[in-house]
């Protein structure tokens, strides 16, 4: 435990952690000192001065080296010529700390009189106004007048583009450096910086395109004044018009706490809309942060292409229908198939649709399944995360271990926590087949070849490194799994040698230690703490199905071997948001809402469960996932009934055993977080806000059986021949799907290019970037674009997940340059 210290801030004793900055003290004790450049996760700079205080410290004697005492027996405090910045100076015993004295507050005053001297006062039309630090600071600090006029004030370009997300006013801009601090500190994108000097100084973009980053977004959460806003909120609204909602993001397994900015407005028809997104403080996932798809692939919601009615073939034609009629034709169809019936859940449904279709296909003695191109869940759930768990509580004495995975576009906030945990001295092993962006951090590399993974892990198994020893020797031992290069079989075989490592080395069933998988939608985790899992081939379980109930999933447009299955069954029912490719092969398609729509939950890659809530009112028409699967039940007499997202997490709670006493009370629990955000606390931690709503609550292990594993292989993968390329699947964080494109916004951020390839490789077959190139697999022909980058291993062709090619895992393809059009661009 950090050795305390007691100083006295205002009058006030004040007892804090050795180290801790005067600002923060004042902070932990409800004490207002004003701040412009400081922020409690940046590194101190006392750049804009406004923090001066008086501080005196305890006198020593220089005769005995004790402390000198006043007549009256008390410490005699010496304080210095001039006032000092609180956010640079650490607290120290017996420091005395005066804020509020007219010394002080004619600095604070004089302070923020300079900054206005640059400042256009346009607050009645500034984006920030109403939850800006400058307004607020100004009226309780500053003077009441201004002693300049417009016309001489220094003038900025406004409305600057700094990207495709961020608009910059540089009149506004204050010189902070927040941005700029967080870009380079934080995230490690130094792509925006100062430029010029004195009155000239003003914020540029270095990268090309503009402000590349995947986290651009939260500067503006932290920038003090109206200097930055996103593109799609500039001039949208009023922070006191909108009514915050809080919510998970689901675009990946982090699980990241956010907020939905909604109101109602005339453009928009009178409806409530979600006009901004901003970070929900929740130091154990997400801290304040959120990455860009998280904080701008919400208009899927909005998609004019939503299905609204469900819909049901009639004489070869899906046609509207009641929802009674379509209920019916469903539960009929499923009647018939009886136990041969296959129920497909997609990664994206919540924690109460999965446990429906479970319910349901257990009354029908049916198979559910998730449909994922990941496996080893099982192992998760017994030697995954626990109660306890935070990655901000590693740094020396820890290690991590990153394998297969490309974190900055799978999962960016756990990119940004691994490289935070490294920063603070803990061991990061990096094992990948190329170069990814964590190796930066990493004080161990393993680089394999593609279709080496099995050898590397055994020999981490035996020790046979510095690496497995850095792992085996820590205090606290986690593994995140990815898929790069790895299918569903892949990565169950990696999942057990993961486990068993874990066991092994006692690093498994307590806080901080065990195995992390890198899921490639929200809620894979989920259904596997309820047991729904992979089958071996989708193909064969498709192909042998009479008939299909698939929620969430598209298989027909990933696949076009699992498109002919689907359309080899006897029936298929769909629900979706989208007539997707499965639903237009469907026989009866049911419209669902968004998460943004509704109640329920789900479980983070991290196992915990967090709960969200409605932002906005479903579009009418459509209904949840587990409501619609719950009324097919009651058609067929299935005597269960889900009436509430409630009543569904309760059933499921009593069923499952991790999740026994759960319930949403006490996953809307919260607790007291640091740094305090928001509201009166905005200018000091931004506008991240603060979470009354629920932090969630991580499962307890599985201890039904001991994670013993067995002689695990790794399927063979087929090895090019002459003439053939190895194409290797891989994750792309702005990819091309149905919600992605539904987001006009992102459109410049997705890759241009379906296929990667190394530079060296595009000379041998005379491509450039963004020349055709066709791959031939089997039957399948498909042609798209290229990108040339240096990371990609030679020999090898990187194939976007999403872009429709069926590759499960690498495999031996023919490739072809071409002159005709790209078939599978967006």
């Amino acid at each position: 435990m950090d050795k305390l210290v007691t100083l006295t801030i205002d009058g006030r004793s004040v007892q804090v952690p050795s180290g801790t900055l005067v600002v923060d003290a004042a902070k932990m004790a409800g004490i207002t000192i004003p701040v412009f450049c400081y922020h409690p996760k940046l590194e101190p700079v006392g750049m804009c001065r406004l923090c001066m205080v008086d501080i005196g410290r305890p006198a020593v004697d220089r005769a005995t080296g004790q402390p000198a005492l006043n007549e009256d027996g008390t410490p005699k405090i010496s304080f210095g010529p001039k006032l000092e910045t609180a956010c640079t100076t650490p607290v120290s015993e017996g420091m005395v700390v005066w804020g509020a004295t007219e010394k002080v507050m004619a600095e604070h005053k004089d302070m923020l009189e300079f900054l206005l001297t640059s400042h256009p006062l346009d607050c009645p039309v500034c984006d920030k106004g109403g939850e800006c630090p400058l307004q607020d600071q100004t009226l309780k600090f500053g003077p009441g007048v201004s002693r300049y006029i417009y016309d001489e004030k220094h003038h900025g370009r406004k409305n600057l583009p700094l990207g495709d997300l961020i608009v910059l006013d540089r009149e506004r801009c204050i010189q902070c450096a927040r941005c700029i601090r967080f870009q380079d500190q934080i995230v490690d994108d130094p792509v925006i910086g100062f430029f010029q000097r004195g009155r000239s100084l003003e914020i540029i973009s270095y990268s090309d395109p503009g402000f590349d980053s995947v986290f651009s977004g939260n500067t503006t959460d932290i920038c003090p004044v109206g200097a930055l806003t996103t593109s799609d909120f500039r001039f949208g609204a009023r922070p006191w018009e909108m009514k915050q909602k809080a919510s998970i993001c689901t675009q990946c397994p982090v699980g990241c706490n956010l907020v939905y900015e909604v109101r109602r407005e005339a453009k928009s028809g009178g409806k409530f809309v979600i006009k901004r997104v901003l970070p929900r403080q929740n130091e154990a996932v997400n801290e304040l942060w959120l990455c860009d798809k998280g904080r701008f692939a919400y208009h899927f919601t909005e998609s004019s292409e939503r299905l609204t009615t469900p819909l049901v073939r009639r004489n070869g034609e899906l046609t509207p229908a009641s929802w009674d009629e379509a209920l019916q034709a469903a539960a009929d169809k499923i009647r018939t198939a009886g136990e041969n019936l296959v129920a497909l859940a997609g990664g994206r449904l919540l924690n109460e649709d999965m446990y429906a279709i479970k319910a349901l296909s257990q009354a029908q003695k049916a198979k559910a399944y998730l449909y994922s191109r990941m496996g080893g869940g099982n192992w998760v759930t017994r030697a995954g995360m626990t109660p306890g768990s935070n990655l901000a509580s590693l740094g020396k004495g820890s290690a991590i271990l990153v394998f297969a995975s490309d974190l900055h576009q799978e999962a960016p906030i756990w990119w940004l926590r691994v490289k935070q945990v490294a920063e603070r001295g803990a061991k990061l092993i990096v094992a990948s087949a190329r170069k990814t962006r964590l190796e930066k951090f990493a004080s161990h590399k393993i680089r394999y070849a593609y279709g080496e993974e099995e050898s590397v892990l055994r020999s981490l198994l035996e020790g046979e490194s510095e690496a497995a020893k850095a792992f085996v020797s820590s205090e606290n031992s986690i593994f995140f799994l990815g898929s790069d290069g790895l299918g569903a079989a892949q990565t169950a075989a990696a999942a057990e040698l993961a486990a068993e490592w874990l066991v092994r080395s006692d690093h498994f069933g307590k806080p901080n230690n065990g195995l992390i998988p890198v899921w490639q939608t929200a809620n894979e985790q989920g259904a596997w703490e309820m047991g729904l899992e992979t089958p071996s081939s989708f193909e064969q379980t498709l192909s042998d199905a009479m008939g299909l109930y698939i929620a969430g999933a598209d298989p027909a447009s990933e696949d076009p071997a699992l498109s002919d299955a689907v359309q080899r069954a006897g029936f298929v029912i769909v629900q979706d948001l989208f007539l997707t490719e499965t639903a237009k092969l469907a026989d009866v398609v049911f419209p669902v809402q968004t998460v943004m729509e509704r109640d329920g939950s789900l479980v983070t890659g991290e196992r915990r469960v967090q709960r969200l809530y409605p932002a906005v009112p479903a579009l009418e028409g459509t209904k949840p996932d587990f409501m619609i699967t719950a009324e097919i039940a009651v058609k067929l007499g299935a005597m269960f009934e889900l009436p509430s997202p409630e009543k569904a997490f309760a059933a499921l709670a009593e069923d499952v055993p991790q999740f026994k006493g759960l319930d949403y009370a006490r996953l809307a629990e919260a607790d007291v977080q640091w740094p305090p955000t928001g509201g009166k606390d905005m200018y000091f931690g931004g506008t991240a806000n603060k979470n009354t709503q629920g932090v969630g609550v991580t499962l307890e292990r599985k201890t039904e059986d001991t994670p013993e594993t067995t002689a695990v292989a790794f399927p063979a993968l087929s090895k090019p021949v002459e003439g053939e390329w190895l194409a290797v699947p891989v994750t792309s964080l702005y990819n091309a799907g149905l919600l992605m494109k539904a987001s006009d916004l992102l459109k410049n951020r997705t890759p241009r290019g379906v296929f990667m390839m190394n530079p060296e490789d595009a000379a041998r077959l005379n491509l450039t970037a963004g020349g055709l190139l066709t791959l031939q697999q089997g039957n399948f022909h498909g042609s798209g674009t290229v990108d040339v980058k240096n990371d990609v291993p030679q020999g090898v062709l990187l194939v976007r997940r999403e872009m429709n090619i069926p590759l499960e895992h690498p495999s031996a393809v023919r490739l072809a340059v071409t002159e005709h059009e790209s078939n599978l661009d967006r």
